[in-house]
């Protein structure tokens, strides 16, 4: 008698499984997938439901031209026969969408989030075609911006600004999808976070602040909204600037304050007015970007 796993079958359970099998044999995908399979048919019409599975869902990624359309069990696979030890198993195979889906989106490895919204990571730039025209010199640049980083070139990064809730981290975070996927590595960081945590985190204060510092493209998202002390401006922000404007780093900026009034937010800390040290930081930051203002009503609700 037959195996069927661990269930011993009678010769009467074997005849109806075997007609069972060969009334299926009928079906021309049931045939031609069974045809592929170097195994005999007393061993495979144990397998006739299984196997009828699988010659549906090969059927399915026939006529199947993308994901959104998937009509399998698991979307992206297909269940396939597979010989093993003169038997069948079973596996989920991922078909060629899936596939060309993962390697998409590979290239969000490249970006570093640190606490913003993970969403950015989906930001593209076919979105900021669809804005308004007070985009158009902003997107301008971009594209030039692109062009000149792939060519090798250093050009200089973008302080966006504007009321809240326009879009500015989003339009950023698009420029930076698309270098990810020239395997670009980049690092998008909320900077009234990344202060606190650095002024509490001692064992991870290295890691974090090289990794922020010395990343091919870097955003400093809505700097102007930290709590200040000189410690942050002097040590943290200032010498981060001071590296990446030595080593031709591009940096970004976003914030809701223009640069003159970022410089007062610098010149005034718990130790008092300091506006030669304010003046220090706007320098840098003007060395590294070009200037852009965001127009627009909130996104936000």
């Amino acid at each position: 008698m037959n195996n069927l796993g661990n269930i011993k079958l009678s010769k009467k359970e074997e005849d109806i499984l075997f007609d069972n099998f060969t009334k299926k044999l009928k079906d021309d995908d049931f045939k031609e997938l069974v045809s592929k399979i170097d195994l005999k048919d007393e061993i495979l019409f144990s397998y006739t439901s299984r196997l009828e599975e699988c010659s549906l869902e090969c059927k399915n990624c026939k006529n199947c031209k993308g994901l959104g359309e998937c009509k399998n069990s698991v979307k992206g696979h297909r269940l396939t026969p597979i010989v093993s030890n003169d038997n069948l198993v079973f596996s989920y195979m991922e078909c060629s969408y899936q596939s060309e889906n993962i390697k998409e989106n590979e290239y969000k490895k490249n970006i570093y989030l640190f606490e913003v919204p993970k969403m950015l990571k989906e930001a593209s730039l076919t979105d900021l075609y669809k804005n308004d025209k007070n985009r158009i010199e902003f997107i301008k640049y971009v594209k030039e911006f692109i062009k000149e980083f792939k060519e090798g070139k250093s050009p200089k990064g973008i302080y966006l600004h504007g009321s809240y809730g326009t879009g500015k981290t989003y339009l950023v975070a698009a420029l930076f999808n698309e270098l990810a996927k020239k395997n670009i590595k980049s690092t998008i960081v909320y900077v009234p976070e990344f202060l606190r945590v650095l002024k509490s985190s001692f064992e991870d204060y290295d890691d974090i602040y090289e990794t922020v510092k010395r990343t091919p493209l870097l955003l400093l998202d809505d700097i102007g909204a930290e709590y200040l002390t000189p410690w942050a401006r002097d040590e943290i922000l200032g010498t981060i600037l001071q590296y990446r404007m030595d080593e031709n780093l591009p940096t970004f900026f976003t914030s809701n304050f223009n640069l003159k009034e970022l410089e007062h937010h610098f010149s005034n800390t718990g130790s008092g007015v300091e506006e030669i040290k304010g003046r220090r930081i706007i320098e840098r930051i003007k060395s590294l970007t070009k200037d852009f203002e965001l127009v627009g009503e909130s996104n936000r609700k």
